[in-house]
């Protein structure tokens, strides 16, 4: 790896205890009018509201003064001399509000009309203004107002990072009653996640003058854009940094965007959109870093998802088939119940030739789906592209409203030529010190010392119990069908003819069930009265062929199968049948016998029935995963042929990937000794007789 990185820290003794309870009491005074889940809708948009009118305090006179002269003044030069990209242009504050509490509803809406465009969309996200009305009917206006009007929000008594602190612990008093996959990151999380990216970055990036873009199209309430900009400023603070966010959810959205505008970062970059169905609002922009934290379990396609999602989603992804990839960013799609994967071929579609990108997942997308599946091809994907870098395991408890454990895939453009063709993973489960209060389900946090270790072992190309390489292959694999021949020995008894009842079409022919429900509806209509005549006779059709089949029993067996398949079929010459459903009968009435004949036949060989003149029987039907850097014929000497002489395998090249991260780190622990355990019993069954006789 490039020279060695030491981790960057904010300090975390920020004591935001003051503040929070405050505006814990302002909400303590909505019972009554509100139910306590809906406190929020009033909480979160009054505390930003605060904090933005705090920022424009220096200059709030000469906002109005200069508005007052000249009602048509540009807004660029209000914004000028505000000192930020918004401005207020009423005279009304919150704490002069008060001063008029017949008029207080009025007022502050007046007061609310005065901010600029950027502020007006931030409330308008927040709708807000549906809840003045409500708080003035409830008589509680007035006291909302006051109570934050004495609230000290200015950027000098509250810099960015406690006010991140503040928004962090307020979002999650509202939220811990949300789904596990809606969670706010924690800061520490976040900064191991920065610390990954900027570890294994070109320190060119970090000269003076510089652009660096950073991207989050999860992006929350910014939070993780925020830790990005603090930890490279800290590396040097003439870097010029560029913030784009992406955010769903109209609240979250509106308190990102208001961080963004007190900031000084480009709020005009923090964007509502749908990631998965709008338009790339940054289209011709290519970013230095992505980091995210997406939603798990959220659905991209069938009745779960949001209107218009899953048409958007297949479409992006024909259009990445149709072009080779040169546009549309989903090389597939994974099952539509979990759109994280998405997320993350968003992520790297998005990086620059150099990017790096730091994505939260759970343990889904390391294994879900079959060789086939849109999980597999992705993961196939970006292992034979050299994507992914590193995978970070870490335990659970850290998140305020869901205990599952997470990892972090961390992925690069142009890995180091010592991290050509492989993937480090990095167990970090037991990096974790315990809390001494739980913070919801967060009972869990990253220390100083955690993430040092997890850097270290991030840099180092020495493995250890803890950190493992691999090459690509490891988990790239194929998958092949293995068949036996077809060799059984048919009879027809009472034990088969009542395995007959089990198959599949003899079942379909006449449901109980739903006959009996028919025969009560008077009077049926055409399409019941069809389905009902349907399964009449579906019954009728059952009992002929269970009375033609005791007809034919015999204690005769039958070593040839095609000869007992003809048995059948003439024992039930009278019955309409298919072939299918002949051999279905067949094959239920029979078993596989090694002493039985295998059937041959001159039909060209065809995968999964019939290769080098041998019928293969479907009922053995398995498959073999084989990795890509295995010998496949070792494999199936050392691993099939032993138990299975005759199995035949074919090659349908379907290749497919999976990550099996933990079982890299299984350490087996052996059962203590059958006399230890014993010895234990005794000693307390002789510990229960002492106490008894006590008694």
């Amino acid at each position: 790896m490039k020279e060695k990185f030491n981790p960057i820290f904010q300090e975390n003794n920020v004591n935001i205890s003051k503040e929070v309870n405050l505006v814990w009491s302002i909400a303590n005074t909505l019972r009554g009018a509100y139910r306590a889940d809906k406190y929020r809708d009033v909480i979160i948009p009054m505390f930003v509201i605060t904090r933005l009118e705090a920022a424009l305090v220096d200059t709030k006179d000469k906002i109005v003064e200069a508005y007052k002269k000249n009602a048509n003044t540009p807004p660029m030069i209000l914004e000028s001399m505000s000192g930020y990209k918004y401005y207020n242009i009423s005279e009304f504050t919150l704490k002069n509000l008060l001063d008029e509490p017949d008029n207080i509803k009025t007022n502050f809406e007046e007061y609310l009309a005065g901010y600029s465009e950027r502020v007006q969309d931030i409330l308008r996200s927040l709708k807000f203004y549906q809840e003045i009305e409500n708080l003035a009917k409830s008589g509680r206006l007035y006291g909302v107002i006051k109570k934050f009007s004495e609230l000290d929000l200015s950027p000098s008594a509250v810099d960015s990072i406690k006010m991140g602190y503040m928004f962090e612990d307020i979002i999650r008093r509202f939220s811990e009653n949300e789904e596990a996959g809606s969670h706010y990151t924690p800061r520490e999380v976040i900064g191991l996640m920065i610390n990954l990216l900027l570890a294994g970055a070109d320190k060119e990036l970090f000269q003076d003058n510089k652009e660096i873009k950073i991207l989050d199209m999860a992006a929350g309430t910014g939070g993780m854009l925020a830790t990005a900009k603090s930890y490279i400023n800290q590396m040097n603070e003439k870097v010029n940094i560029r913030l784009f966010g992406q955010e769903l959810l109209p609240e979250t959205y509106g308190i990102g965007k208001s961080d963004m505008l007190i900031r000084q970062d480009n709020s005009d970059n923090f964007v509502n959109a749908d990631t998965l169905k709008e338009a790339d609002p940054f289209y011709d922009t290519e970013m230095t870093f992505v980091v995210a934290n997406p939603p798990f379990g959220q659905s991209w396609g069938g009745k779960d998802a949001d209107d218009g999602v899953e048409d958007a989603v297949k479409a992006d992804h024909a259009k990445f088939v149709s072009t080779g990839g040169r546009e549309g960013r989903f090389i597939n799609t994974p099952v539509s119940g979990d759109a994280q994967w998405l997320f993350h071929l968003h992520a790297l579609k998005k990086l620059n030739e150099n990017g790096r990108a730091a994505v939260i997942s759970n343990g889904s997308p390391l294994f879900s789906g079959g060789t086939t599946s849109g999980e597999s091809q992705i993961r196939r994907y970006i292992l034979e592209n050299d994507l992914l870098e590193t995978i970070v395991a870490l335990p659970g408890q850290f998140f305020y409203n869901t205990s599952i454990s997470i990892y972090i895939w961390l992925y690069n453009k142009n890995k180091p030529i010592e991290r050509l063709n492989k993937v480090q993973f990095i167990d970090a489960t037991d990096e974790f010190v315990p809390l001494r209060k739980s913070l919801g389900q967060k009972r869990r946090e990253l220390s100083h010392k955690n993430i040092e270790n997890i850097i270290e072992w991030y840099q180092s190309d020495t493995e250890i119990k803890t950190m493992k390489i691999f090459d690509i292959k490891e988990f790239l694999y194929k998958e092949y069908t293995v068949m036996q021949p077809l060799q059984r020995r048919g009879v027809i008894s009472d034990e088969t003819i009542e395995n007959v009842k089990g198959t599949q079409f003899f079942t379909k022919l006449y449901d109980e069930v739903k006959y009996q429900e028919l025969l009560e509806v008077e009077p049926r209509t055409a399409k019941q009265e069809k389905e009902f005549q349907k399964l009449s006779k579906g019954e009728e059709k059952q009992e002929k062929i269970l009375s033609a089949l005791m007809s034919a029993k015999s204690d005769e067996t039958y070593p040839n199968f095609e000869k007992f398949s003809k048995l059948i079929k003439d024992a039930l010459k009278d019955i309409k049948l298919t072939s299918s459903n002949i051999n279905a009968l067949a094959l239920a009435m029979s078993k596989m016998d090694k002493t039985a004949e295998i059937i041959k036949t001159k039909k060209v060989d065809k995968v999964g029935e019939v290769a080098n003149g041998i019928v293969y029987d479907k009922t053995t039907k398995d498959t073999e995963i084989i990795k890509l850097s295995e010998n496949v014929e070792e494999y199936f000497a050392r691993e099939v042929f032993p138990h299975v002489p005759d199995a035949y395998y074919w090659n349908e090249d379907k290749v497919g990937a999976e990550i099996p991260f933990t079982r890299y780190f299984y350490e087996y622990q052996a059962p203590e000794p059958a006399e230890q355990l014993l010895e234990e019993f005794k000693a307390l069954e002789a510990q229960l007789q002492s106490l008894l006789e006590e008694l």
